[in-house]
Order: structure tokens, then sequence, then C-alpha cells
């Protein structure tokens, strides 16, 4: 069968890499899907559409029929540390990585393009039955609870980057986009220095999902919610939760309520495990400005502005 790409998938990859990086990447695709397929001896079912945005999710059948997931994730998304993030929790909380034979280390690259990298041979889950399935208050408490599973000491010699790297160089990006946009200057100027305060005076240090949200967790049958598509760092968990604490900030932003909910949530969110609430408060307000600023470059109007909104709440 053909393994072209849903549009979900084109377009997303399109905004984060490039068009011409994704084009090349995305018309190689089937044929990197095809090799992953044979050589694990799969049956194909389906793809998954319309899918995810950071990589093509196709359901097979394993030669003993068995169901699970394939993944296939461009080189620059870091397959290889999504593999060992998996290796390392044993699908304690998250999806249950089944070809732990090969590949498991974390190497120093994010670029690594072999066949055993591209391709994640995953446990089955349902894919279209996520926590924004459930009522907001209900998916929160789930969330809270599977995420807390992954906050394990990291593996010793792991090539995972930390928090304080990672946002070091997104601080790089939010000064220039500073810069350029005087009227963003007192958000980014508060973000930017949330950032520094918490970097300098973090103490814990855990292997982290690094975009956790209630998207990222779907049903499964060993367990009743797993995390999916990590984006793995090492760092303190205030980080971590920081992504949650905006889940459905539509919602949020048209709500009368909307500026003491988001407050209360952070609070909730906090308390429920046992987290300092400064601290989450800090790392929510850099993820937002950042994530709202990175939308408004990318000509992401909307989302920028309710990113944005929501950040100046905090």
């Amino acid at each position: 069968m053909g393994f072209e790409p849903p549009q979900r998938l084109v377009r997303a990859l399109g905004r984060q890499y490039g068009e011409p990086a994704a084009a090349e990447w995305l018309n190689r695709l089937p044929a990197l899907t095809g090799e992953a397929v044979a050589a694990r001896g799969l049956d194909v079912e389906r793809v998954v559409a319309p899918g995810g945005r950071s990589a093509l999710v196709v359901l097979v059948r394993r030669p003993d029929g068995s169901p699970a997931t394939l993944k296939i994730t461009p080189p620059l998304a870091a397959p290889s540390l999504e593999r060992a993030a998996l290796a390392h929790w044993k699908g304690w909380g998250a999806v249950e990585l089944l070809d732990t034979g090969a590949g498991t280390a974390a190497p120093d690259t994010a670029t690594d393009d072999t066949a055993t990298d591209r391709a994640l041979l995953l446990e089955r889950l349902q894919p279209e039955i996520s926590l924004r399935s459930l009522p907001e208050a209900k998916a929160l408490l789930e969330a809270a609870g599977t995420v807390r599973r992954l906050w394990v000491d990291p593996p010793a010699g792991h090539g995972f980057e930390t928090v304080a790297e990672r946002t070091e160089r997104e601080s790089a990006e939010l000064r220039a986009a500073d810069d350029a946009d005087g009227g963003l200057a007192p958000l980014v100027s508060a973000a930017l220095a949330a950032r520094e305060e918490l970097c300098a005076t973090a103490t814990e240090t855990r292997l982290l999902h690094g975009a956790f949200g209630q998207g990222k967790v779907l049903a499964g049958e060993r367990a009743p919610w797993l995390a999916v598509g990590p984006e793995p760092l090492v760092g303190e968990p205030a980080y971590d939760l920081a992504r949650l604490a905006r889940d459905r900030v539509e919602d949020l932003v048209a709500a009368s309520s909307g500026p003491s909910s988001a407050r209360r949530r952070v609070s909730r969110l906090a308390d429920s495990l046992d987290m300092d609430g400064g601290r989450l408060r800090g790392w929510t307000l850099f993820r937002a400005v950042e994530s709202g600023v990175r939308a408004l470059a990318a000509g992401r109007r909307q989302t920028a502005e309710l990113l944005l909104e929501f950040a100046g709440w905090l």
C-alpha cells in the first residue's frame, strides 16, 4: 500500500522545519516506511489520519499477529532520543517500545537517520482517544497522575538536553523577537527574568517528557492512559507541567473568568503534585510566551494571541 502523509503532518512539518527541508523528507517518507515495514515483517492495517503533527503513524500487526504501531519520525525531531527515553521508562506511564533490541542508547546528536532510528515500533494504543476527550477537570487529574510516573532519574551517561540548554536557545530567539517588536517587551522581559531565576535555583534533575499535554496522553489497554510523543530532556518537573497548565487555552480566553481560572489552574496543578506553585507559574509564563512568539513568527496570529493573552494573566 502507499504511505502518503496526512495533510496535517505536511503542514506542521513545513511550519516547523521550513518547506524545502520538510518536502525533501516527505518525498522519501513512503520508501522509508516501506523499508521499516519490510524489515520487521509487519502487516499494515492503515495510516492514522489526520494523525499527529510530528510523525507518520501506521497501525500494523507483528509477525505473530499482535497489534502494534509504527512511528516514522523526521531525523531533526531526534527519534533516537525518543527511543532512549521510552526504553528507560519501560512502559511505566508511557507507551511501550517494542523493538528494544537496538538503538536504545541516547546519542550525542539529534540528526541520526539510520533505519533503526527513523522507525519506532510501539504498543498499540487508541490514537483517536486522548485526554482531550474528557471533561477538563477529569483530564487534568488523569494527566497529572500520568506525568508524575515519567519523572524518574535519567539513565547514566544519557545524551539528553537539559532544561537550561533548551531554554537558553529559546531565550535567544525571544530576545530577537523583542528587538523586532517592542510591543512584546513587557511579556518577553518577564519571561526571560523568570527563566533566569528558575535555572539559577533549580535543584531537581529528572527525566522529563518535554512536550506533555492532554493531547499527548492516549487511551490504552495495559493502562487506562499512557503518554506518547516525548521530546525528552532532563531538569525539574515544574518545566514539564507548564505546558499542561495552558491546555485548552482557547476555552480559558473565551470565559469571562479566564484570568482567575488560569491562576487557579496553576495553583491546583502545583498542589496536586506537591510542587512549588511559584516555580510552576514561572515556567508556565516562559513557555507560553516562547510558544506565542514562535507562533507569531510563523504567521499563526490567532494561536499567538491566545497564548500571549494567557501569559499576561500570570
